[in-house]
């Protein structure tokens, strides 16, 4: 995972992987399995919950893993994913396309189509991406496309601004958003580097900030204004990337906060499934664990329903 973690565990910093032909790579680390059995909800999730963020994977035989990717995968079929939604009783759902698979949005699109009703996705694509390929995804389910600044080897930390407001246009006219992945407190001018696009632009993990970057950083200013301004969408997800702390992540609480008083109608909940980059910087999480910091975080149930129910209904166009 990206960012210091400074006195979290590692895992043995010579752990090996497998390159996408089978030969061993010292340089991309395997993930391991999500825990397979949920802890019990203390709260009832209300009908129509969406997690707003999840990932699935393999096998590798009919998708290949990208050469330049930084970690491997377990294999997490659509019918691990959709046990532990059944576990804490969630029904909708939105994919995203992992770093690993690149702009191959194959394996994405396949499990889209196992439940057109109830799963959205998010892709990559490039500027060459032709309109009758965006046409094809709309079709699928995507209602979004990701930038990811953060798990690549190259272009690493360079906002691509350039690529989206060439983008923008076309992504506006299919009523698509723009899904950032980015640490928020490495950009103190963000609401700037976004402003005038035609289209929403959805934060993933809660900015991702820096441990040491904190919420006083200007960039997570810079995204609470984007929030007040209706200007911005947060998901928030993936505490373990933003804590120095192990479960319950106790530091992330103020942040959510933050978030949740700027715009509650802008906020989104994502279990982060299967959690690979945790997999190997510290401790597994448990997804009922994770799911019951929601109450936690949101204890007033019709702010916990607007976040798990009417604001995905809004951005991605569930019926």
């Amino acid at each position: 995972m990206s960012g210091d973690r400074g006195h979290l565990p590692l895992k043995d910093p010579g752990l090996q992987g497998r390159n996408m032909h089978g030969a061993v790579s010292h340089d991309i680390p395997d993930c391991v399995p999500p825990d397979p059995a949920p802890h019990p909800l203390r709260f009832q999730m209300p009908a129509g919950a969406c997690d707003c963020h999840a990932h699935v994977s393999g096998p590798e035989s009919r998708y290949p893993l990208s050469p330049t990717r930084l970690y491997s995968p377990t294999g997490s079929s659509m019918a691990d994913y959709r046990t532990m939604l059944n576990a804490i009783g969630v029904g909708r759902a939105v994919l995203v396309q992992p770093s690993f698979y690149g702009s191959d949005n194959s394996a994405l699109l396949d499990a889209l189509g196992e439940s057109p009703a109830t799963l959205r996705g998010i892709a990559v694509i490039d500027g060459a991406t032709p309109a009758a390929e965006l046409e094809r995804l709309h079709a699928a389910g995507i209602r979004g496309v990701r930038f990811n600044i953060v798990d690549q080897r190259e272009g690493k930390g360079v906002f691509p601004g350039d690529l989206i407001r060439t983008l923008s246009p076309r992504l506006a006219d299919l009523g698509w958003h723009v899904e950032l992945l980015v640490h928020v407190d490495d950009f103190p001018g963000l609401d700037q580097l976004v402003s005038g696009l035609p289209v929403d632009v959805v934060v993933a993990h809660m900015g991702y900030l820096h441990r040491q970057g904190s919420r006083r950083s200007d960039g997570f200013r810079a995204l609470l204004r984007l929030l007040d301004r209706r200007k911005a969408w947060v998901k928030l997800s993936g505490p373990y990337r933003v804590s120095a702390f192990e479960m319950p992540h106790d530091d992330v609480d103020p942040v959510v906060r933050d978030i949740v008083s700027a715009a509650n109608d802008r906020v989104l909940w994502g279990s982060d499934w299967p959690h690979v980059r945790a997999s190997w910087s510290t401790a597994m999480p448990n997804d009922g664990d994770l799911a019951n910091l929601l109450q936690a975080w949101v204890p007033d149930p019709d702010a916990r329903e607007a976040i798990l129910v009417r604001n995905p209904e809004q951005l991605y166009g569930f019926a």
